[in-house]
C-alpha cells in the first residue's frame, strides 16, 4: 500500500497541472468522484476521471488559461489528505484590472481527498463564509453587469 504524504500530494497536484494523462493516472483513479460546491454550472458531483478532466478542461476554457490552484498547506492521515490552496483567475475575455467577483477570483479553496492504493478516488472542494458566495459568482454565467456570457 501507497503512504499518503506530504509530497505525494504535491505530485498528486504537478501531476493535474501538467495535463498527462498518464501522469495523472499515478495520483488520480479512473473510479474518481469530484464535487464542486456552489450554485453554478459547474457545480456538481463529476464520476470518473474521464469527468473531472473535462471539469479542469471546462475551468481552463472559461478563464483563458489563468486558472491555478497554488497549494498552501497539507495534512495527511492514513488514507486521506486535506489542503488548502490559494485558487486565482481571471474569467476569459475579463480586464486585468476588474475586481468583480464575476470575473476575478483569489481566495482560499480547501479540498479534502480520500486515497486508495496510492491515488485519490474521492475529492471535495470547500469554501468558507464570503468565498462560497464568491466562488459561485465567479463561475456564473454572467457577466457584472448581468448580461449573459459564455458557460
Amino acid at each position: 500500500m501507497t503512504e499518503v504524504t506530504r509530497e505525494r500530494v504535491r505530485a498528486a497536484y504537478a501531476a493535474l497541472g501538467s495535463g498527462d494523462r498518464a501522469r495523472i493516472l499515478e495520483y488520480y483513479s479512473e473510479d474518481l468522484r469530484w464535487l464542486v460546491p456552489g450554485n453554478h454550472p459547474l457545480a456538481g458531483w463529476y464520476e470518473s476521471l474521464d469527468a473531472f478532466l473535462e471539469l479542469m478542461g471546462q475551468t481552463h476554457k472559461l478563464t483563458g488559461g489563468t486558472f491555478r490552484m497554488d497549494l498552501e498547506a497539507v495534512l495527511v492521515g492514513e488514507d486521506c489528505s486535506a489542503d488548502v490552496c490559494r485558487n486565482v483567475a481571471l474569467r476569459a475575455g475579463a480586464a486585468e484590472a476588474s475586481g468583480s467577483p464575476y470575473e476575478r477570483m483569489d481566495y482560499p479553496v480547501f479540498h479534502f481527498m480520500r486515497w486508495r492504493d496510492g491515488r485519490i478516488v474521492e475529492g471535495r472542494d470547500g469554501l468558507f463564509g464570503d468565498s462560497a458566495t464568491a466562488f459561485s459568482q465567479f463561475w456564473a454565467p454572467f457577466a457584472p453587469d448581468g448580461t449573459r456570457r459564455d458557460r
